[in-house]
């Protein structure tokens, strides 16, 4: 077989064999990293994901793929367990220590754990699976998260149905889309780790199940306390499937496959809160607001059922462990195991990594904080725009709330346009991979984000001056087109450039971002028909324009100075003088020698479509 280098080794066989002339000659096939036959501990130590001078700081890893268990597992893992299909279904682990060998009959330092793989064509392995089947399951999840996207946003459409029943200010009513948007922000912090740990299907039938009993009392309420405490938990609950939905994807789709499952599904979180208002607002014109939470039920309770019963666990390491559960209790062989079965950080590790960690990259580096600080941002404005369509509509030409909704769908088209053009996105970036040797600087992703940031404050501009109660409807509707337009490369822009950044720790810096983007989009809610009222239609629109522009400024800053404060960072990968050993070839070098000219190309390029629409 095919002999690839690692990080982890300096050779490796797939499943210890030979390497035969036959072998080399086998297409491109990343093979699984063998550890060195010697005696060694279970815990093994290792620089390979750290920088010799600082452990913190990344170095660069050719087969990152941030949806693998880093977070969980130490930094030695073998995590080619979970990317590669074997003939026997094993590949070599480290050395048994003596418990578990005497345990087999055998003694310590002699015998070596057998990591479960996948088998060649193995059924069990959600890539395999047929194209119709994959289609299905990704429109199953990117349905699931257009659902919650739409439950956020379509109780805007009466909230002063809410303020008349309970007799209480639109300022509390406005409460139920805040503590609904912090649960997004605080939910992740929790399930990432634990679908990590769980698996996927578990979280996703268990949160959605606890949304829809909860959106159950919000419908029947009897005072705003109760209906602002279960948007409270609708929120946090709803925030798993928004958290794993692009996992998922990423589990059922190879490299090369994904551009397009992704494109699909970056346009559902921006597509659900477009259309919230405008079903909304025919709804609550006929029903009244109680019927803003039964569609909720309805919906997401169509979803909870197609998830949890007709899409099946999709996690690698979840899938194998179960296998390695099942053999080790079908042969009496304790060998049979997973990383994450011997190389499971500690409690102490893993708290810090999933609950203090983002918070130290949100205030000790500075890409973490801009780029953070504008997502928000943009978030606060998607909310700002439910309020904001209202007050000009609704309050200044005299619409119905279902007219109002109506409104909303230039904002969508942009969206779903926008979705349309990710490809192109994707197709330059590979060809800036090609002419970077598979190695482009993290600053290359900010090419989309320097071009697509200008639409914001356009679309503000146009919201703002032609937002008079005597001009047409035209003209603040057109204004929601370049906004909608713009939402999708920026997001995608800014999450592969702290993917790229921050390669193991880029989950980490995500997690930071999105906490702090829904707490600012949770506070605009409240204080948006205030500065529209005291500011004017037009002016108040205008500044949101205005820090939008000086946002602009935030990628063309780190175009030119983004390197050398990822060479300074204490932790982001600053490049490859930051490798473990400078002098020795680096990763593509190294696959070169191995496999053949342009194979490192091949593996770069694979990297950079995996995740080159990341969510």
């Amino acid at each position: 077989m095919a002999v690839i280098p690692s990080e982890n080794s300096s050779t490796s066989t797939l499943e210890g064999g030979d390497v035969t002339d036959v072998d080399k000659e086998q297409p491109n096939q990343l093979e699984p990293i063998s550890r060195v036959s010697q005696p060694a501990p279970v815990r093994r130590t290792s620089t390979a994901r750290r920088s010799l001078s600082n452990p913190d700081k990344e170095v660069f890893d050719p087969n990152l793929d941030v949806n693998l268990p880093y977070g969980t597992l130490n930094d030695d893992a073998n995590l080619d367990e979970y990317r590669v299909e074997t003939r026997t279904g094993t590949i070599p682990g480290p050395l048994e220590p003596p418990s578990v060998a005497q345990a087999s009959g055998g003694k310590g330092g002699e015998k070596h754990y057998k990591l479960v793989t996948f088998t060649e064509d193995d059924p069990a392995n959600p890539k395999n699976w047929s194209k119709a089947y994959k289609w299905y399951c990704t429109m199953v999840v990117a349905l699931t998260c257009f659902v919650v996207a739409f439950c956020s946003s379509v109780i805007t459409a009466d909230l002063i149905g809410v303020s008349k029943t309970f007799d209480v200010s639109l300022e509390v009513s406005f409460l139920t889309i805040t503590v609904f948007v912090i649960g997004f922000g605080v939910g992740p912090m929790a399930f990432a780790p634990l679908s990590e740990i769980f698996g996927r299907q578990v979280i996703y039938a268990s949160t959605l199940l606890i949304a829809v009993i909860f959106t159950i009392p919000c419908a029947v309420s009897k005072n705003i306390g109760t209906l602002i405490v279960c948007r409270a938990i609708d929120g946090i609950a709803f925030s798993a499937p928004m958290t794993l939905v692009g996992g998922t994807l990423a589990d059922l789709w190879r490299n090369e496959e994904r551009g397009v499952p992704m494109a699909a599904f970056s346009a559902a979180p921006f597509i659900g809160p477009a259309i919230g208002p405008l079903v909304g607002g025919f709804l609550s014109d006929a029903a009244g607001w109680r019927w803003l939470y039964w569609i909720q039920l309805i919906l997401s309770g169509a979803v909870y059922v197609l998830i949890t019963f007709t899409v099946p666990e999709t996690y690698a390491p979840t899938i194998l462990a179960r296998r390695a559960k099942k053999l080790r209790k079908e042969t009496g062989d304790e060998s049979y195991v997973t990383e994450q079965d011997i190389d499971e950080k500690t409690m102490g590790e893993r708290i810090k990594v999933f609950m203090i960690r983002p918070f130290q990259l949100l205030f000790r580096e500075l890409i973490v904080l801009l780029i953070s600080l504008y997502m928000s941002v943009l978030y606060g404005l998607l909310y700002m725009f439910f309020v904001a369509f209202p007050i000009v509509y609704q309050e200044g030409k005299g619409y119905t709330a279902g007219i109002t909704g109506l409104m909303f769908i230039p904002l969508a088209l942009g969206v779903v346009m926008s979705a349309f053009l990710s490809p192109l996105v994707n197709k330059h970036y590979l060809k800036m991979c090609a002419k970077y040797n598979g190695k482009p600087p993290a600053e290359i992703r900010l090419i989309p984000m320097m071009f697509s940031c200008w639409f914001i404050p356009i679309g503000m501009f146009i919201f703002a001056w032609t937002s008079y109660t005597d001009l047409d409807w035209v003209g603040p509707a057109f204004g929601g087109w370049p906004v909608g337009f713009g939402f999708i490369f920026l997001y995608n822009s800014a999450n592969n450039y702290l993917v790229d950044s921050y390669q193991h720790q880029a989950a980490s810096a995500l997690a930071a971002k999105t906490c702090i983007r829904s707490f600012w989009g949770a506070g605009c809610v409240l204080f948006t028909e205030q500065m529209y009222h005291r500011l004017g239609d037009q002016w108040a629109s205008s500044l949101l324009a205005f820090i939008g522009l000086a946002c602009c400024g935030i990628p063309f800053f780190f175009w030119f100075f983004g390197a050398k404060i990822r060479a300074h960072s204490k932790y982001a990968y600053g490049g490859d003088d930051e490798m473990e050993n400078p002098e020795q070839p680096n990763d593509l070098e190294k696959s070169r020698t191995n496999n053949g000219a342009g194979r490192g190309d091949d593996l770069d390029l694979a990297r950079a479509r995996s995740y080159v629409s990341n969510p």
